[in-house]
C-alpha cells in the first residue's frame, strides 16, 4: 500500500508572476524577500498591481538562524492590521522564513517551542496561508510543508514539520531565474538534484514520487552543464526550474535521507553551501545501495539508463564537470571526523529515512574519503561565495 499528496495549486511559465497579484485576491499581504535591487524592482511590481504590503522583511539571510527569525517575526506584533496571507519572493531560506512567520504570526516562541520540545504551546498552530515564488531553481520548498532553522548558538539545524504549511500556491516564473551567477545556479541545481535522489533511496518511496524523481534527475543532469555556459538562457532556466518543482513533489512525501543528514554539519561547520554539501556524497551513497532493488533500483537505472555502480561512476564525472569534488577533505574535513560524521548521519529521521545499510555506507564513503573525486569546488567554479541556500 502506498499513497501520494500534495495540495499547492502551481502556476508555472515565464511571465506568470504577473498572477500573484490575482491570486492575493485583495487580501492584505506582507512580503518576505530580499533586500537587494532586482527584489526591490519585484517588490514595486507587486505593489503597483496588489496595492502595498502591511509589512515587508527584506533582510532574510541565508540558511536562517534562530535568532534573527525571532526578531523579524517580532515586526508583525507592531501591525495595526496583521496580513491575511505571506508573499515569499526569493530562494529556499525566504520561503523558509516566511513559513515560519506564518506559524509563528507575532509570537516565535511558539515555533521555539515546537522545534526544540516537539510539543506545541497551547493551542494548534493554524499558520497564514503563504504564497510562494521561488527564484531559484533549487529547494522545492514551494511545494513541501517544512522550512529549515538554523540555530548556531548551539550548532544545530531544526525543521519544522506542519501538514498546514504547504503553500497555498507556487507560482514558478523562470525569467526571475534568468540573472542568477553561475555558482549560486550550480549549487542550487544540484541540491534538486539531491531531493530527486534521495527520495528514491527512502523508506517513504512510491511510485509517484520515484516518477517525479526520474523525470527531475534527468532533466538536471541534461541541462544543469549546459545552463552553467549559457547563464541567459530561458528556455535551459525553464528546465532547470521544472525540475527542481518536480524534485520538491517527489521529496514532498518522502523527505530527504542519509545525503541531507551529512551535509548539515558539513555547511554548518564548513561552511560549504547547502546544494554543494548534500550533493557530493550522492556518487557514494549510490554504490552502498547498489544491491538494493525495488524503486530505489528503478529509479536509479531509469535516470541513468544503466546500472547502479555504472550510474554511479557517470555521477562522478558530472560532478566533476561542474567542478565539484567528491573527496571530503577537499572541503576541510579530515578522516576522522569524516568516520564520526557518516557513522552519527544515522542518527535522526533523516538517517532513519535510509534504506541502505550502516556498515555498507561507512565501507563505501570510508574507503574513498581521500580517493580522487575531481577538482576540488572552491578551486573551480563552485565556491564558498555560493553562500548555503541563498542570497537566491
Amino acid at each position: 500500500m502506498w499513497q501520494y499528496r500534495n495540495p499547492v495549486d502551481v502556476v508555472f511559465g515565464a511571465g506568470s508572476f504577473i498572477e500573484v497579484a490575482e491570486r492575493l485576491g485583495g487580501r492584505r499581504y506582507s512580503l518576505v524577500t530580499y533586500g537587494e535591487p532586482i527584489f526591490r524592482v519585484l517588490a514595486e511590481r507587486l505593489e503597483c498591481s496588489a496595492g502595498p504590503p502591511v509589512l515587508v522583511i527584506d533582510d532574510v539571510a541565508p540558511n536562517p538562524d534562530m535568532e534573527l527569525l525571532q526578531r523579524q517575526a517580532g515586526r508583525y506584533a507592531g501591525l495595526a492590521e496583521p496580513p491575511e496571507v505571506i508573499v515569499a519572493i526569493g530562494g529556499g531560506s525566504v520561503i523558509d522564513s516566511a513559513k515560519v512567520f506564518a506559524a509563528a504570526g507575532s509570537d516565535f516562541s511558539t515555533v521555539r517551542d515546537l522545534l526544540e520540545t516537539g510539543k506545541v504551546r497551547g493551542e494548534a498552530l493554524q499558520p497564514l496561508p503563504t504564497i510562494a515564488v521561488p527564484t531559484t531553481a533549487g529547494t522545492g520548498s514551494e511545494v513541501t510543508c517544512w522550512a529549515t532553522v538554523w540555530d548556531s548558538s548551539s550548532g544545530r539545524k531544526h525543521s519544522l514539520s506542519l501538514p498546514s504549511l504547504y503553500p497555498e500556491c507556487a507560482i514558478v516564473d523562470p525569467e526571475l531565474m534568468i540573472a542568477k551567477p553561475r555558482p549560486l545556479t550550480i549549487s542550487t541545481g544540484l541540491d534538486a538534484l539531491s531531493h530527486a535522489m534521495e527520495s528514491l533511496w527512502n523508506m517513504n518511496a512510491n511510485p509517484v514520487s520515484m516518477a517525479f524523481a526520474v523525470n527531475a534527475a534527468r532533466e538536471v543532469l541534461e541541462a544543469l552543464p549546459k545552463l552553467a555556459e549559457n547563464l541567459a538562457n530561458l528556455q535551459l532556466r525553464a528546465r532547470m526550474a521544472r525540475a527542481a518543482l518536480f524534485a520538491g513533489f517527489a521529496f514532498s512525501n518522502t523527505k530527504t535521507a542519509i545525503a541531507h543528514s551529512l551535509s548539515y554539519p558539513v555547511t554548518m561547520k564548513h561552511g560549504v553551501p547547502h546544494g554543494i554539501a548534500c550533493s557530493f556524497t550522492l556518487p557514494m551513497v549510490m554504490r552502498s545501495v547498489a544491491g538494493i532493488g525495488g524503486i530505489c533500483r528503478d529509479g536509479l537505472s531509469g535516470i541513468f539508463d544503466t546500472d547502479v555502480l555504472s550510474g554511479a561512476g557517470l555521477l562522478d564525472d558530472f560532478l566533476a564537470g561542474l567542478g565539484v569534488s567528491t573527496v571530503p577533505a577537499d572541503y576541510g574535513i579530515a578522516d576522522d571526523e569524516w568516520r564520526t560524521l557518516v557513522d552519527s548521519s544515522f542518527n535522526g529521521e533523516r538517517g532513519r529515512n535510509f534504506i541502505g545499510l550502516r556498515e555498507e555506507l561507512i565501507a563505501v564513503m570510508c574507503s574513498t574519503s581521500a580517493g580522487a573525486g575531481g577538482a576540488p569546488y572552491s578551486s573551480r567554479a563552485v565556491g564558498r561565495s555560493a553562500g548555503g541556500m541563498s542570497p537566491n
